[in-house]
């Protein structure tokens, strides 16, 4: 779906984990519970035998080029094979990985790191701060990369690895999120990685330094992890991981019934009740889950800025650069009835794209958009938005085109179809008419976000 902060949705966590694409903050949260929850199954059991959990989704790795991928699912395999910087804790705060130590100048502008020795590659090479600034500026400089380097590494200045095993991170202004930056830049090993074609990193061994290595990988298939049991930090307490692929959360759903999985990463809400009353199955709600945001972006892209190529980003309703028209359609719509129709109670009304989860990140003291069709109705006639024709749709205030959208979602989104339905019916209160539609998910997102 397309998505905007100003109607968002938060999950509680939908009973078990749910697949968000490029939700990476949730998978990090899905990486840590994951790995307690294991350590919990493995302890549980005999140890003497060999433990493998088998873990079920209806996603594959899109690459395992941490600079091309997209999808959570890769950042999920990320997780277990390589490291970063910093480790999230389950309350949301950061703690150190890769380094014993961190100094920050006073003005914010660099951060000194002191990296830990005796850390080693999957391939018994020492890891050191020379591949931490080599991965670093590798994220930084390449065009191809434009996820990393749009978005984690736009304020990286220059990064150099001294004689004392440190990284000196120097910023072209202080930002308040440097943590989190750092946090999903996976480090590489520059023994590999040096020499190669780096947009073409899928045919040679994946060697990291994280807590599992990488056995066997068939796409759309299976990924099998083995454990680096010598791994510095927590060395994992099972054998082996694997990820089997589905073709749909149905299967996914039949297929732990079954004993055939250990954990799904997803389900479809209305299977929440039937895998409740099973005794065999634990559903999780809540805690530890990072919870999931599903909100409505706007086009608001102005002509003027955008290519002379039809379609995409540059073909937008001109009315949706309006905030009344944007406000009116926040007001008019009822979060909770898409919780209880569409979720089956199995959320919550969010605030901000920032959900509560995320502890000291969430502002609980902004106020919601209270819905109220008949302000929505008031800010839009205010705003001269009239049905002149008496069709039941407003028109722009010139009367050049009617307030008809474009809703768009991929096509694997289990819960878009009923909600864009919904949100048809809410906003056809205030004579704004949808026009909903699938899209594959690649080709919604080089429509939306072409650079991707």
């Amino acid at each position: 779906m397309i998505f905007d902060s100003v109607m968002a949705l938060l999950f509680r966590g939908d009973k078990t984990f749910v697949h968000w694409r490029g939700d990476r903050m949730k998978q990090k949260a899905l990486y840590l519970f994951m790995l307690f929850a294991l350590v919990l199954s493995a302890c549980g059991g005999g140890a003497s035998q060999p433990v493998t959990a088998r873990i079920g989704w209806a996603g594959s790795p899109d690459t395992l080029n941490p600079g091309m991928a997209i999808l959570a699912v890769s950042y999920t395999i990320f997780e277990l094979v390589y490291d970063s910087m910093y480790e999230l804790n389950l309350d949301g705060s950061f703690t150190l990985s890769l380094a014993e130590s961190a100094e920050v100048s006073d003005d914010g502008m660099v951060w000194t790191f002191k990296i830990r020795d005796g850390i080693e590659w999957h391939d018994g090479q020492p890891l050191t701060a020379e591949d931490i600034a080599w991965t670093y500026n590798l994220y930084k400089d390449t065009p191809e990369y434009p996820y990393l380097n749009g978005y984690y590494t736009p304020h990286f200045d220059t990064i150099v690895a001294t004689e004392n095993n440190e990284v000196i991170l120097t910023l072209t202004e202080a930002i308040p999120n440097v943590e989190s930056q750092l946090m999903f830049l996976y480090i590489l090993p520059k023994h590999v990685w040096e020499g190669v074609d780096k947009l073409e990193y899928e045919n040679f061994e994946m060697i990291g330094s994280g807590p599992f290595k990488m056995a066997e990988y068939v796409q759309s298939e299976f990924v099998r992890l083995t454990a680096n049991k010598e791994h510095f930090s927590t060395p994992p307490k099972i054998d082996e991981v694997v990820f089997q692929t589905f073709s749909n959360q149905d299967a996914l759903v039949q297929a732990i019934k079954s004993g055939q999985l250990d954990m799904i990463t997803e389900m479809p809400n209305t299977a929440a009740a039937s895998l409740d009353e099973d005794p065999n199955i634990e559903l999780v709600v809540g805690a530890p889950l990072a919870p999931g945001v599903s909100d409505i972006i706007f086009n608001q892209m102005d002509p003027e800025n955008c290519p002379t190529e039809e379609g995409g980003i540059c073909s937008g309703h001109p009315a949706l650069r309006d905030r009344n028209v944007r406000l009116a359609m926040s007001h008019a719509t009822d979060k909770q009835q898409l919780i209880d129709v569409v979720l089956l109670g199995l959320g919550e009304p969010g605030l901000t794209l920032i959900p509560d989860g995320l502890g000291v990140w969430y502002n609980n003291s902004i106020e919601d958009f209270a819905f109220d069709v008949a302000k929505a109705n008031q800010i839009l006639d205010d705003a001269g938005y009239a049905d002149t024709d008496g069709d039941g749709v407003r028109e722009m205030p010139d009367g050049s085109q009617p307030l008809n959208f474009r809703l768009n979602w991929p096509s694997d989104s289990i819960n878009a179809p009923r909600m864009a339905e919904l949100l048809g019916e809410m906003w056809g209160q205030i004579g704004i008419t949808l026009e909903p539609q699938a899209v594959d998910p690649d080709a919604l997102t080089a429509q939306c976000c072409p650079a991707f």
